[in-house]
């Protein structure tokens, strides 16, 4: 684990979208007043028409340059020509995506106390969105969506097969900032199961095109929404009247993202996979979405697919993400990495982990991960995230103004 915190006013109370409970349109020109003579006549005509067809090829030009080929006026025409490449992309991105989208059907038994005090199990049902990550029927989805108090899971294929015999590999723990869980489908009944693509959202840039699909409502199987990348490493609180939790360096999205969306792909205009969305922003006037980067999950994802056990990689530090206010808060000349400040509740070290182990102090600031800087776009968790239980990472880190190295393993988070 690799928690990152920061100062409790920048956490926002977000609702999570999984889907809780589901039941069951020339006029011609006037004539000359004076005639001329007889004799020049002929020549007067040649001019007229001479004179005439300069001012309509002229005036046609304009109407040329101004109408297109469909009759509309240009700046008509390229809008809707614009609007029609558009709609054919997301189309296109649709089409290709949406065979590895599945929904993801939840039986659930839960503890409730009576207005006497008495306590019962309560059955219920819920929906959420999964996505294939093998063809041997790994699937992806948010914790939330298979909660703890799930006793049943099956998902519906995009034809609309479903698929029962459905097992929960495992989870991220409740404490985790990572919403993350794995699925596997044990009998396929000979369908064939087709992986998404996933792509690098560390490549994302703020206004890229996204497009987002999902079960939303947990009814509407496979609808699609689009938008664009409206920021990056947002913390959010995320939740519902009963419990609350801490979601870290998240994709802000104005994709429409409803609820049973949670689970679900967010999608580059080239149909890859580089965020699975989580939360939405309850009563917000605009659509304000939050995606999970893929990059924060591709290292559980490959462990996973190839060993077939859930195991979280952990590195065992909580940190601030430094930009310029928090440099200048803190005083620190560096200005972008993880600083591993002093005052996290429960130390920003956990103890006996594999931070604690290699070395790292508070007050340090971890400022690369294998060569590659921590920034804006760019999160320790990410990085971490992209590995696997087991892994030696180089860590360079910033300690009293200097520059060091230290070897990190990291381990299975408890």
């Amino acid at each position: 684990m690799v928690e990152k915190i920061q100062s409790e006013e920048e956490y926002q109370v977000i609702k999570r979208v999984e889907q809780p409970t589901v039941s069951s349109k020339v006029t011609p020109p006037p004539e000359v007043a004076t005639k001329p003579s007889r004799g020049h006549r002929p020549m007067q005509r040649v001019v007229a028409v001479a004179v005439i067809s300069l001012v309509m090829g002229f005036g046609g030009g304009l109407l040329g340059a101004y109408v297109g080929n469909d009759g509309l006026p240009r700046s008509q025409s390229a809008s809707r020509q614009v609007v029609s490449s558009e709609s054919q992309l997301i189309s296109s991105i649709a089409k290709d995506v949406g065979p590895s989208v599945v929904s993801v059907n939840v039986n659930t038994t839960t503890t409730q106390t009576d207005v006497f005090g008495r306590t019962y199990s309560a059955e219920g049902q819920a929906a959420g969105t999964g996505i294939i990550v093998s063809s041997d029927g790994y699937i992806v989805t948010n914790r939330h969506v298979v909660d703890s108090g799930t006793t049943k899971v099956s998902v519906t294929l995009s034809d609309g097969t479903t698929l029962d015999n459905v097992e929960v590999i495992g989870r991220t723990s409740d404490a985790d900032s990572l919403d993350i869980a794995i699925l596997k489908v044990k009998d396929a009944k000979g369908k064939t199961l087709t992986p998404a693509k996933l792509g690098d959202s560390s490549k994302l840039q703020v206004g890229a095109k996204v497009v987002a699909i999902g079960n939303a409502l947990g009814q509407f199987q496979n609808t699609v929404t689009s938008g664009i990348v409206s920021g990056y490493g947002r913390s959010i609180e995320a939740g519902d009247e009963a419990t609350t939790e801490i979601l870290q360096n998240l994709i802000q999205t104005d994709a429409a993202i409803n609820s049973g969306n949670s689970g679900g792909p967010l999608v580059n205009v080239n149909g890859e996979v580089i965020g699975i969305n989580t939360a939405v922003a309850s009563g917000s006037a605009q659509n304000i979405g939050f995606a999970i980067p893929i990059n924060d999950v591709t290292g559980l994802i490959n462990s996973v697919t190839k060993t077939g056990k859930f195991q979280r990689p952990y590195l065992g530090v909580r940190y601030i993400a430094l930009n310029d206010d928090y440099a200048y808060t803190y005083n620190l000349s560096t200005k972008r990495g993880a600083y591993l400040a002093p005052d996290q509740q429960g130390g920003a070290i956990i103890s006996g982990g594999p931070a604690d182990k290699a070395g790292l102090k508070e007050k340090d600031i971890i400022t690369k991960v294998e060569g590659t800087s921590i920034d804006e776009n760019t999160s320790l968790s990410s990085l971490v995230g992209r590995k696997a239980v087991g892994d030696k990472v180089t860590l360079t880190l910033v300690r009293d103004g200097k520059e060091m190295t230290v070897t990190a393993t990291l381990d299975v988070y408890q």
